[in-house]
């Protein structure tokens, strides 16, 4: 891990990913997770303070990045529920079969390598019943946007940590090995047409 990787892109992600229109769309997804629950993407821990402490009995909290897991160690020692770090990749989750009631993911598939081996890998590790709550953006809907998404994807991912613009989020999902239940979109106002196209809400293992 580079410099810039290790030291200048956290507080940059973190500083994008702590803007308020973001924080509004985690108020609505991750206070539904509920039992032993497993985040994908734990990241600096901006999710923490989402949580429903009476829901949750304990977090699994997934983040490969070493530059984020400093500040991510920090907030989960003063956690009100048991956090366990996993500083490992989402594709190669060490948890055991059937054994987490939620799995959660918000603004990660976009980043994540192999974004199909991950949702298998989390598919896997969900109990009979549990389910996946997500929160993402990713390509739009209209045309014009899509094509400045593309023009644009090539040189962000190199500046974003390999932040994809175009990923289809619900169709990821359904290859992933899950059934959308719910889901819902919208731009988020203040951000860019182009990074700000969201899909948020919860699926099922087929």
């Amino acid at each position: 891990m580079g410099f810039y990787d290790r030291f200048i892109l956290p507080p940059l992600l973190n500083m994008a990913c702590g803007a308020a229109p973001i924080g509004k769309q985690r108020q609505k997804i991750v206070p539904l997770a509920s039992g032993v629950v497993l985040e994908l993407g734990f990241g600096s821990g901006l999710n923490l303070p989402f949580y429903d402490r009476d829901k949750v009995s304990k977090l699994y909290a997934l983040e490969p990045s070493e530059g984020m897991l400093v500040q991510a160690r920090k907030l989960a020692g003063g956690a009100e529920f048991p956090v366990e770090i996993l500083a490992e990749t989402a594709e190669a989750l060490s948890l055991a079969p059937a054994s987490v009631d939620t799995v959660l993911v918000t603004f990660s598939l976009c980043t994540i390598p192999d974004p199909h081996a991950a949702l298998q890998a989390a598919r896997r590790a969900l109990k009979p019943g549990g389910r996946l709550l997500f929160c993402e953006h990713g390509l739009a809907p209209d045309t014009a946007v899509r094509r400045t998404q593309a023009r644009i994807e090539p040189i962000w991912k190199h500046l974003s940590g390999g932040c994809h613009l175009c990923r289809d989020i619900p169709a990821l999902i359904t290859r992933g090995g899950f059934a959308i239940d719910g889901l819902e979109t919208m731009y988020l106002p203040k951000a860019p047409q182009w990074a700000g196209y969201n899909y948020w809400g919860a699926a099922r293992p087929a």
